[in-house]
């Protein structure tokens, strides 16, 4: 299992690559990369994002214990970027690897839930207007409950 929070951008492709590379039992690798997209108004200068070192790491590794252990995954994996990008950059990034498709879909899925709405970051939107922070959506939270079964 591999868990990153990193300021630095990341390779899509080499990062896919190396992950597959070590999943030798399973049938089907799933991955998701999230990109920093324009605000509403189109004014986007950037996005902070913010963390606390160490809870932020602790969290992220205990969901992916837990996607590991539903579904069977022969290794996951989560990249998620801290400081400040712009529209069209790279966020974060999940794969996983099962032996099966499904478990692989469901247990991306299910990270990608966990990160859009509980996963300790906080993001800030700058733009030529002013900054705002971005507060969780009704939706996001409620992609959750799917999970609680």
């Amino acid at each position: 299992m591999d868990i990153r929070v990193q300021e630095n951008p990341f390779d899509l492709g080499q990062e896919a690559s190396t992950f597959s590379s070590k999943t030798s039992a399973s049938g089907a690798v799933v991955t998701f990369t999230g990109i920093v997209r324009d605000n509403a108004r189109n004014s986007l200068d950037y996005m902070d994002i913010e963390h606390y070192p160490g809870m932020t790491e602790s969290a992220l590794r205990q969901i992916a214990d837990d996607a590991l252990t539903k579904w069977s995954l022969e290794d996951a994996m989560i990249i998620h970027r801290i400081g400040k990008m712009r529209a069209g950059e790279m966020i974060m990034m999940v794969a996983t690897a099962a032996r099966h498709r499904k478990d692989a879909f469901e247990a991306a899925e299910f990270l990608m839930d966990f990160l859009k709405s509980r996963a300790p970051f906080w993001k800030k939107e700058v733009s030529k207007d002013g900054s705002e922070w971005v507060d969780a959506r009704d939706e996001d939270e409620a992609a959750l409950t799917r999970w609680q079964k």
